[in-house]
């Protein structure tokens, strides 16, 4: 078995959703959830089947997110496993419930605009994912202040009241 890090390209540091699915009917699924979850959503969409023809299959509702899912998905070429890129404004609060009551959906391993790696298991069979490496290592613990810049930061976007 080797390890491997795989950098997900994100270079307009978009939300990005990564998930395991079983299914090749996983890519129509996801586009339906989150055209209806959130109408006039941009995104790219790439999941890697894992058998038969063991292609990236791919779709979306903005071209150049589609390209970016695909050659990530390629970049990972881990068995069943799915992008999603959002574009600017779109945020995975507004469509991860969706998502994940998509039928073939079995895991989310991360929802992030972070820098984020992943951990890849190769075998003589095929790639697995591992797991994920989200953003940096914490610095330490928030004081009163920062509690204050959170909820402060939360009631800006209008997440709480």
């Amino acid at each position: 078995m080797e390890l491997q890090i795989v950098t997900i390209e994100n270079p307009n540091g978009l939300n990005v959703i990564l998930g395991q699915s079983h299914f090749i009917k996983t890519v129509e699924d996801m586009h339906e959830a989150l055209v209806t979850a959130v109408p006039g959503i941009k995104f790219g969409l790439a999941f890697c089947e894992a058998s038969g023809h063991a292609l990236v299959r791919a779709s979306g509702t903005d071209d150049a997110l589609v390209e970016l899912a695909k050659k990530n998905a390629l970049a990972l070429s881990a068995g069943h496993s799915f992008i999603v890129f959002l574009g600017q404004g779109f945020f995975p609060i507004n469509v991860l419930h969706a998502i994940k009551n998509v039928p073939e959906v079995v895991n989310i391993f991360c929802a992030t605009a972070n820098p984020l790696q992943v951990i890849i298991a190769e075998t003589e069979q095929g790639r697995g994912i591992l797991g994920v490496i989200d953003g940096i290592k914490s610095k330490g613990v928030e004081d009163a202040a920062g509690v204050e810049w959170r909820k402060g930061l939360l009631r800006k976007f209008g997440y709480k009241f």
